[in-house]
């Protein structure tokens, strides 16, 4: 870990929470905070467990957890997808994730994405068949304007121990998954104790258990998952 992510890291466990304003989309109550840390002030976004709405297919109050689980998920193959996150109990409506916010043109995304954006997609696929994402929308992912850096956020969908893959990207479906992310996909097979223990703060252990299997069966696949025929795969609405 260099200087900026130590720093980043203890701003968001030590810092204050300042509210900035509220998102208005979305069914879940999410907010823009300002973290402010030793002269320094840095925006993130702020998931209260308080504001989740209740669903029949996912535990009540988890949604959040799930937010940080899928962090570490992307830590752990080493892919950069989901910026920073952790989870905080002293939020200013309670408990939730805190994540950072990233600067990026919301007018583009992948239903405009140029066609040699559309090619980076790949570590996002697979990230989502591992986390299970129910919810993949095309406003999901995005491109940091000052880095051009890849990412994917709103993770509070993913984990479930039922398939329920939904998403609007299936443009590599069948084709060969390159041997690049063959290393990542091990190390999250493997499941080491560390990593299960901090899983197991946001998820119970039959999610753990299908995460690994999801990995698992990623290693022996040639390709990339086809659309499956007998269920919905495309999250509503779609942008």
């Amino acid at each position: 870990m260099d200087e900026n992510e130590e720093f980043l890291r203890q701003a968001f466990i030590n810092g204050e929470l300042e509210l900035k304003g509220q998102f208005t989309l979305g069914s879940n109550y999410t907010f823009l905070v300002t973290v402010k840390y030793e002269n320094t002030e840095v925006p993130a976004v702020y998931k209260p467990q308080k504001g989740e709405q209740p669903l029949w297919d996912f535990p009540e109050n988890t949604l959040a957890g799930r937010e940080v689980a899928a962090y570490l998920v992307s830590q752990e193959l080493e892919w950069g997808l989901v910026p920073y996150t952790i989870f905080r109990e002293d939020g200013p409506f309670g408990p939730g994730s805190l994540q950072r916010y990233v600067e990026y043109n919301p007018n583009y995304h992948y239903f405009n994405f140029k066609p040699a954006d559309k090619q980076k997609l790949r570590p996002v696929v697979l990230f989502d068949y591992l986390t299970n994402n129910a919810d993949r929308k095309g406003s999901h992912i995005f491109f940091e304007k000052s880095t051009r850096h890849l990412y994917a956020i709103d993770h509070g969908l993913c984990f479930n121990v039922e398939d329920k893959l939904r998403t609007v990207i299936w443009d590599f479906a069948g084709e060969a998954i390159p041997e690049e992310f063959q290393p990542g996909i091990q190390r999250l097979a493997s499941l080491s104790t560390s990593l299960r223990d901090e899983l197991a703060r946001f998820l119970n252990q039959d999610e753990l258990q299908a995460l690994q299997l999801r990995a698992e069966s990623m290693l022996l696949a040639t390709s990339f998952p086809l659309q499956p025929a007998d269920r919905r795969a495309f999250p509503y609405p779609p942008l």
